[in-house]
């Protein structure tokens, strides 16, 4: 039986309950990764915060602390407190059973209230790639209803259809084939004040890749749509495929979703979670 501790992440990044979330979203970006385990005085995990976080409830309109610039927000306003946890000991499907029941996609590894690592769908379809070769076709594990949206669709609207549905990532189409994605990993919001009118702007901030580089850029929401901020160096996969090709893919590009077509057309989006359906 393999065990947690044979394939969790030993490397993690911590910050303390009384930061900001400045600091958290700078450790981020500063070193790729997507989520932060939040300790407190005594060095107890006490929560978790990851992009979807962000995103999400930073772009909401109450209380009052999350109208507040990104700067002069507390991180345990944002975090997700008392996070699921496993064991280094326990066998790994638990792990994934754990991700699945809770939707979510990392766990804290403790060992006698001692953070020791971390797992997350990542490794496990670093696992999925090398143990289950040919096991099963990309048609046989993919998504089939892909919520979408097009390129003219605003960045609130889009926001929008990924909090309804409980989705990470959405594709943008142009007449039924798959042309960009959005994730939560290049965009973060803060409400911040004009300082004309004093009237509260809703203003996202992105990053962009231009020429090989991350640029940032600002404009209102009202102005945005998918296809400002869509990743559009599209990878996609077919549907008769072995599904660890699909798993390749990820690791290889740090990508969550692949979609799946067929003759170009969209037929499904496989994903992180559906490969590590296949391990149950």
């Amino acid at each position: 039986m393999i065990k947690v501790g044979e394939v969790m992440n030993e490397e993690i990044i911590t910050i303390e309950d009384n930061e900001q979330v400045s600091h958290a979203r700078n450790l981020m970006l500063k070193y790729g990764y997507s989520r932060i385990l939040v300790l407190n005085q005594e060095a107890k995990l006490v929560g978790i915060v990851t992009e979807k976080d962000l995103t999400r409830k930073m772009r909401a309109n109450s209380p009052k602390w999350k109208r507040r610039p990104i700067d002069k927000i507390s991180i345990h306003r944002v975090m997700t407190p008392h996070p699921v946890t496993i064991s280094s000991q326990r066998e790994l499907r638990e792990a994934v059973e754990l991700m699945i029941k809770n939707n979510i996609s990392s766990i804290p590894v403790v060992d006698e209230e001692e953070v020791v690592g971390i797992i997350t769908k990542l490794e496990l379809i670093e696992f999925y790639s090398k143990k289950f070769s040919s096991k099963w076709k990309v048609i046989e594990l993919m998504t089939r209803n892909v919520i979408t949206v097009n390129e003219n669709h605003s960045i609130g609207h889009v926001i929008s259809i990924m909090e309804e549905n409980g989705i990470s990532k959405i594709i943008v189409i142009r007449d039924k084939e798959p042309v960009g994605i959005i994730t939560p990993a290049n965009i973060s919001f803060a409400d911040i004040e004009d300082p004309e009118t004093g009237v509260s702007i809703e203003k996202i901030y992105f990053l962009r890749p231009v020429e090989g580089k991350s640029k940032r850029n600002v404009r209102e929401v009202s102005l945005l749509t998918a296809g400002d901020i869509m990743k559009n160096d599209l990878i996609k996969i077919h549907q008769d495929e072995d599904a660890s090709h699909a798993a390749d893919i990820m690791v290889k590009n740090n990508i969550s979703g692949v979609p799946v077509v067929e003759n170009d057309e969209l037929v499904g989006i496989i994903t992180r979670t559906d490969l590590i359906r296949g391990i149950q």
